[in-house]
């Protein structure tokens, strides 16, 4: 009993099934006899250099043809890809969309399929059988890459066998399906077949009795009526789909439908490879930084405008969370699940632009939440891919700089950590701290009581689990009030406008070292209010008017 051993070396095998499109997404397994017969014949004229069919090779096809294999099928998962290929058709001078094609294929990795025959051949046809096997180069598809080997008096128990021809009378209980292959009618039968069906047609066309001559066109007639109906199974098996079309055929002639009956899971759905859960740590502080495609500097937004650039970033961070649903991610929006301002201390997230290389120019968004920013925050920042300005032509570049608590960013390189230092304070903490963007009051301010500008700072200040400062010192006059005339100071999508549209320029002391980033006030998780530790300072003129003294 002769059998081959088929690998495929790229462990992907690929067959359309007779009758079916290639973008039906379906693959022939196993593979139908008339596959592998046809792949065989084909081996011997590609490789062995056919002119015609030797003896050896007509005996053994015919053999294998007369007898009905039996598979073992290895484990097996379908899978495909899907691509546009260009159609090369022009349409009004522009060539047309191109088509979508699927290629689908079985996934057997290195596992080998058995092909087992119930006949007997001779020397000469089995070393017919193994020259013709090891010149295979694919079965089915061209990228369907095959290495055969052929196996002697193979005679498998029926156990291992799980693609069997259906016979009459029998019948496979749960777990059993029927498919439906094309294999070649047995040689004898075809021959009788062939026989009787061109002397029907023959018999319409008779030739002249007696010694009578012909004429050229019965001749010709008689040659067209048998013409579709090759003379043997092997010259079947030689001709191409177009002829076989072109004389009206549905299927090849020679071949039939038989039933295979096979296991019910003999081919496997793979199911999508779902990500592994990722326990994401929670982080304080992440530091983006910004750029223009261009690398200009000269085009980043100014310092004036710490607020807008804010609230734009902002509202890309939500839609980012949201995709248009409701968001529930309370460290970027300050909100419950019910919709209510989170209670605590202003724990959640503060957006703060700020001007790491001091030219004047945001460049780097420090976002700070004392609460942690979860998984889910911490995607949504790490999405943000580009932002916007006012009057510059094109995106603003985003890219992740930093990630993690505060003493990280302290690791940054001059002249960024120089910067960051102040933001920070060092770190034993500082005891006085000045103002980098305008403090704008989150409250109507009176002459006296809680609501004035110093009551305001301290209960911004309690509010945030700070100690009250020991001194609140407005500057006026001094090139750091100055640079505070121009900032925006009001919302402009989200948010009331402040109470008080006025911006001040302050300076803390306190009675003990804190650490930053403070920002206080109206608008302080959108950079206003922010401060910096201050570092050793030279006069630089102006005036202090001191409301809280020591």
């Amino acid at each position: 009993m002769p059998g081959l051993l088929l690998r495929f070396p790229a462990g992907r095998y690929h067959a359309t099934p007779w009758g079916h499109h290639v973008n039906e997404g379906q693959v022939e397994w196993p593979p139908s006899p008339w596959r592998i017969l046809r792949a065989l014949v084909s081996s011997g004229f590609t490789t062995q250099r056919w002119k015609a069919i030797p003896q050896d090779a007509v005996s053994l096809i015919e053999k294998l043809a007369g007898s009905m294999p039996s598979y073992y099928l290895p484990p097996a998962i379908v899978a495909h890809s899907r691509h546009y290929m260009p159609i090369g058709v022009l349409d009004k001078g522009r060539e047309k969309s191109p088509t979508l094609v699927f290629d689908t294929w079985l996934d057997v990795g290195d596992a080998a399929l058995e092909i087992h025959w119930g006949c007997e051949l001779t020397r000469a046809e089995m070393e017919q059988l193994r020259v013709l096997a090891e010149c295979l180069g694919y079965l089915g598809r061209s990228e369907s890459w095959v290495e055969a080997k052929v196996v002697e008096d193979s005679a498998p128990s029926c156990a291992r066998l799980n693609a069997v021809p259906h016979g009459d009378g029998t019948r496979r209980g749960p777990g059993w399906e029927q498919i439906s292959l094309m294999a070649p009618i047995p040689p004898p039968e075809y021959a009788g077949w062939r026989s009787e069906t061109t002397k029907r047609l023959l018999a319409g066309l008779p030739l002249p009795e007696g010694k009578k001559k012909p004429p050229a066109k019965l001749l010709k007639d008689r040659e067209k009526a048998v013409a579709p109906y090759p003379a043997s199974l092997l010259e079947c098996m030689t001709r191409d789909t177009a002829w076989w079309k072109a004389h009206g055929w549905s299927q090849p002639p020679g071949a039939q439908r038989v039933l295979y009956w096979r296991p019910k899971g003999a081919i496997q759905v793979g199911a999508p490879a779902r990500p592994r859960t990722v326990t994401v740590r929670p982080v304080t502080t992440m530091l983006l930084a910004m750029t223009t495609v261009s690398g200009n500097k000269s085009a980043l937004p100014a310092r004036t405008r710490t607020l807008p650039q804010a609230e734009l970033l902002h509202r890309a961070m939500v839609s980012i969370l949201g995709k248009g649903q409701a968001v529930d991610c309370p460290e970027i929006t300050g909100r419950d699940e019910q919709g209510r301002p989170l209670l605590g201390g202003h724990s959640h997230a503060h957006i703060l632009p700020v001007d790491l290389d001091e030219d004047g120019r945001l460049d780097h968004f420090l976002i700070h939440a004392p609460m942690g920013l979860g998984g889910e925050a911490q995607r949504a920042i790490r999405g943000l891919r580009r932002t916007w300005t006012k009057g510059v032509a094109g995106d603003l570049q985003l890219a992740m700089s930093g990630s993690g608590d505060l003493d990280t960013l302290r690791a940054l390189p001059a002249p960024l950590g120089k910067r960051i230092e102040e933001l920070l304070g060092p770190p034993g903490g500082a005891r006085t701290w000045l103002i980098s963007t305008p403090f704008v009051p989150p409250r109507f301010l009176k002459q006296r009581g809680a609501n004035t500008l110093e009551g305001q700072v301290q209960a911004e200040l309690a509010s945030r689990g700070l100690p009250p400062a020991a001194e609140v010192c407005v500057l006026q006059g001094t090139a750091e009030a100055l640079a505070l005339r121009h900032f925006v100071r009001r919302r402009q999508r989200g948010g009331a406008p402040p109470p008080v549209d006025a911006g001040y320029a302050l300076r803390l002391r306190f009675p003990e070292p804190i650490h930053g980033p403070l920002s206080l006030g109206y608008a302080a998780h959108f950079g206003l209010g922010l401060f910096v530790a201050e570092m050793p300072a030279t006069d630089e003129g102006g005036s202090l008017q001191c409301l809280v003294s020591p």
